[in-house]
């Protein structure tokens, strides 16, 4: 799983007046070239500005002592913002562009009305949940920025006192969804509460806030890092820590109380066109929840079938027989946390080597391998990912879940591995930010289809160049796809054939030997994060439908490094871009060799 960096908030700036043209004075191509080019400058330079953690993270250090304006009238503002540069953009007449250019106005104009649609939903009315918030998304973000000058850590103490105003901002958002009856699922506040008591009951300076006076530069003047030092620690003592017991309390008393009872999203009002938002959202595509549930059912056939095979050549012979052995079998239990690490770190290495025989282009980018943070641990994935920035200065990092180490299961860890890493989302992404013909903000965009299908389509790349030899592994390899595949089946449910919760529990036990821990933390991921989990066998499927057309039209002319590259070479696209995009290569590719 890719973790989210903040989300992006396609605004305007305020449109200028509207000159009528005369037929015969319409703007030559270069003029209207330049044109785009300019306002796509505009509206990144006014998301950088507006959103300042964002490009703090990016490395754009000009806002490195602001902090995003969380309020309703912030949220108005860029919703207007919005309109009048859609405006501006639908504008641009593309005739005669070159293609990427002309994408370039398609892929911004589509995002910015998604935006405008999905903002009667009004979903920053519901901005926490136990797996993500500011609770968890600000000391997250700490370790995201550069302390490496006497400024970065001024501007961060600067940061932590505006924190609290963040923090109250989002309580007054939640309690706006309470008198609306925008509410997550009761039976899971309780979590958010506790973990940001757990933050707020640290001493200061064993705060998450504290991590960068570990790391203070020894270039520093010994009456800086004091004063420094003295400055951090009194903001997170005076102000980060009272806002984070203000924040827990608010939950734990006020607002976890008005949860809702039921745990799917037809359950708020106008539930099922909100699910229906959320899933072309991720999907990319007009498929339907039933269209997607079936296909669900049917992919999880399908996997089982490849499971079974194993199961028999291991000498079961069925499913449950098996899965009931795995639980058993310390063999595959891991011994330590530093031991997961250590398998992802070997299979990440491993698969550096083989890169060449499947792809042309090759990132610059490194990736480094880490424990994930404790205060998050208990609710989160196996595995994510977070993107490093577009200079290098700081490297993608694979983010490993070692909470409970010694009841988790070997199995998976390498083709987890595989999709957080390499090929999947360190790859693909920071190919993406390096390809310097797209605009910042499809160096930086995304959708949950590309990004998460390029990942699982990624973890069978694994078997293309002769891994997964072990068939645990294997087995383990086949589960984490039929972990995606129950999704479709589960998410649905949930959220369009009113499933409870028990029943998601259930499916999981019946067609997986998934860890149980894992089983309750995913359960409980689809139930606040409606549609997200979708994308990834949709994703993944649409990727090898067109590698198998590509493979049918070409024949022995088919190379899977140039196909790779050409999936990759230009950014995160909506699924049927991307076919658009395949077929032109295709076409090109016979047109060549005719």
């Amino acid at each position: 799983m890719r973790l989210k960096l903040p989300a992006l908030v396609f605004s305007a700036l305020t449109l200028l007046p509207a000159v009528a043209l005369a037929a015969d004075a319409k703007p030559d191509l270069a003029t209207r070239r330049k044109a785009l080019d300019a306002l796509i400058a505009e509206q990144w330079e006014y998301n950088l500005s507006t959103n300042p953690e964002f490009a703090s993270i990016l490395g754009d250090r000009r806002w490195n002592d602001k902090s995003s304006e969380v309020s309703q009238a912030a949220v108005d503002r860029d919703l207007a913002k919005s309109r009048e540069f859609l405006a501006r953009f639908e504008a641009i007449d593309t005739t005669g562009f070159p293609e990427q250019e002309a994408l370039n106005k398609t892929l911004m104009v589509r995002d910015l009305r998604q935006g405008l649609d999905n903002a009667r939903f009004e979903g920053w009315l519901t901005p926490v949940n136990q797996m993500g918030g500011i609770h968890l998304d600000a000391p997250q973000f700490t370790a995201l920025l550069p302390f490496e000058t006497v400024k970065d850590y001024e501007d961060y103490a600067t940061r932590l006192q505006n924190l609290p105003g963040q923090i109250d901002g989002t309580i007054a958002f939640m309690r706006d969804g309470m008198k609306k009856h925008l509410m997550p699922p009761q039976f899971l506040l309780g979590k958010v509460a506790d973990q940001a008591s757990g933050i707020a009951g640290r001493k200061p300076e064993e705060s998450p806030f504290a991590m960068p006076l570990g790391k203070m530069p020894e270039t520093f003047a010994a009456a800086d890092k004091e004063r420094l030092r003295t400055a951090i620690l009194a903001a997170i003592k005076d102000q980060v820590i009272p806002a984070y017991t203000r924040f827990a309390t608010f939950v734990a008393k006020e607002y976890a109380p008005a949860g809702r009872t039921e745990v799917g999203l037809w359950s708020l009002p106008d539930g099922e066109a909100r699910y229906a938002a959320r899933v072309k959202t991720s999907t990319t595509t007009a498929m339907t929840p039933e269209e997607i549930h079936q296909l669900g059912l049917r992919e999880v056939a399908r996997i089982e079938g490849e499971m079974l095979a194993i199961a028999k050549q291991l000498g079961f012979a069925d499913l449950k027989s098996f899965n009931a052995s795995l639980g058993t079998n310390e063999a595959l239990k891991a011994k330590s946390g530093d031991q997961i690490v250590a398998l992802y770190r070997q299979h990440i290495d491993e698969m550096q080597a083989k890169l060449p025989q499947l792809f042309g282009r090759l990132p610059k980018a490194k990736v480094e391998v880490v424990p994930m943070e404790d205060y998050r641990a208990a609710s989160a994935a196996a595995a994510d990912y977070i993107q490093g920035t577009p200079d290098g200065s700081r490297p993608g990092k694979v983010n490993v879940n070692t909470h409970e180490a010694t009841t988790r299961k070997t199995i998976s860890v390498e083709t987890t591995a595989y999709h957080e890493g390499v090929p999947g989302h360190h790859m693909q992404i920071s190919i993406q930010q390096e390809l310097p013909e797209l605009p910042p903000f499809r160096q930086q965009g995304g959708n949950t289809a590309y990004v998460e299908g390029w990942a699982l389509y990624s973890e069978r790349l694994g078997r293309d160049v002769g891994f997964f030899k072990d068939p645990y592994s294997l087995y383990g390899h086949l589960q984490d796809e039929m972990l995606r595949a129950i999704r479709l089946v589960v998410d649905t449910g949930l959220h369009y054939k009113k499933w409870n919760r028990a029943q998601v529990v259930q499916f999981f036990h019946d067609h997986s030997a998934i860890d149980e821990v894992e089983v309750q933390s995913e359960t409980d991921r689809y139930i606040v994060w409606p549609g997200q989990a979708l994308g990834y066998k949709i994703g993944q499927l649409k990727i090898l439908a067109l590698r198998d057309k590509a493979k049918a039209a070409l024949g022995g002319r088919f190379d899977i490094r140039a196909f790779h590259d050409e999936i990759l070479g230009a950014g995160s696209l909506p699924l049927d871009v991307l076919e658009t995009r395949i077929d032109a290569w295709i076409a090109a590719q016979k047109k060549a060799a005719a």
